[in-house]
């Protein structure tokens, strides 16, 4: 298989001159993030490729490592809203959404808008939650709209969910289902810092972890105009053939109970599309797609039980499904 190859022109072209721009804008931002949150600039990138996706983020890890830092930074980066949500059992979906509230002195009922109306919504320790407050969050992660008493009330543009879940004390915690899942565009984990940026959090002080100190570089209408822009940006039908193939050995994996979804591998073409202008290129490769596989995939896709009794993980299944699948190869124009 082949791609389009890249030709010459004198100066750039409209494309690479937004991609330009971008790539500019991008830096900037996880910089800006970069003075909270140390020594975790892989983790910057996944959660700003899922914001310019308009997907949302799942963090997998233990308290006290930086994840309601990480969702507040963002926030002050973008000059945009950011609410936490801590989830509990007794936790309602109308404290989630909100709700139609009586004015005595009017006669009026008027919407009053719940924490999920915000640029960056940090949904903390969201397997804490019923499922059916659960779902309310997820349903406007989906639609972008909320709907009470039949009125439905938008949520801001750019939209973000950072959810966390931890993975260790799982007493009276609700485990998101599948397809639940599957609504999130990537999952990944801060973990711990290594040594160098761990000591430079500990010295007194340190300005890591300190919000207040991200400045601001964006606004969340820039955010939006390219969000649009980065949907337009070039992917050849190869690497379209490409992702669909890797998508589809999954689902012929036999150690696999559900293989990636097409909302899954939609979500892998589009955060391609972001990482590509995040590296200066108004197109797609083959090692975009292989970069984001994982933490795109790796959430969606089922082990069956034999699978998970002999250590079998879901990121040797996706390796294994990468290295099955021959990558496209530019074409010598």
């Amino acid at each position: 298989m082949t791609i389009m190859g890249r030709h010459a022109s004198v100066g750039m072209t409209p494309a690479e001159a937004e991609v330009a721009e971008f790539r500019g804008l991008y830096g900037r931002m996880a910089d800006a993030i970069e003075v909270a949150v140390r020594g975790k600039r892989h983790v910057v990138d996944l959660v700003l490729v899922a914001m310019f996706s308009g997907g949302h983020v799942l963090l997998e890890d233990v308290p006290g490592t930086g994840k309601t830092t990480l969702a507040r930074s963002l926030a002050n980066a973008l000059g945009g809203s950011q609410r936490r949500i801590q989830f509990t059992p007794d936790l309602l979906p109308s404290d989630v959404t909100g709700t139609s509230v009586y004015e005595p002195a009017t006669g009026d009922v008027r919407f009053r808008a719940g924490p999920v109306f915000a640029h960056v919504v940090l949904a903390d320790e969201i397997n804490r939650a019923a499922a059916k407050t659960q779902s309310a969050l997820l349903e406007v992660m989906d639609e972008r709209t909320v709907t009470v008493d039949g009125v439905p009330h938008r949520v801001p543009e750019p939209f973000l969910v950072v959810a966390t879940q931890n993975p260790v004390d799982l007493d009276g915690t609700y485990r998101l289902p599948e397809a639940q899942l599957d609504r999130f565009l990537i999952r990944t984990a801060l973990g711990y810092p290594d040594l160098e940026h761990e000591i430079e959090v500990l010295r007194p002080g340190s300005r890591a972890g300190v919000v207040a100190q991200v400045p601001t570089v964006s606004d969340p209408e820039e955010l939006a105009r390219f969000i649009e822009m980065l949907r337009q940006l070039h992917v050849a039908e190869p690497l379209v053939r490409y992702v669909r193939a890797i998508g589809a050995v999954t689902r012929a994996d036999a150690r696999l109970r559900l293989g990636a979804s097409t909302r899954g591998l939609r979500g892998l073409v589009r955060g391609a599309q972001v990482y590509a202008a995040a590296q200066g290129r108004h197109y797609v490769v083959p090692g975009d797609v292989y970069r984001l596989a994982e933490p795109v995939l790796g959430h969606r896709l089922i082990l069956t039980r034999e699978s998970l009794l002999a250590g079998i993980t879901t990121t040797e299944v996706i390796a294994d499904a990468l290295a099955a699948v021959e990558a496209p190869r530019p074409s010598a124009d």
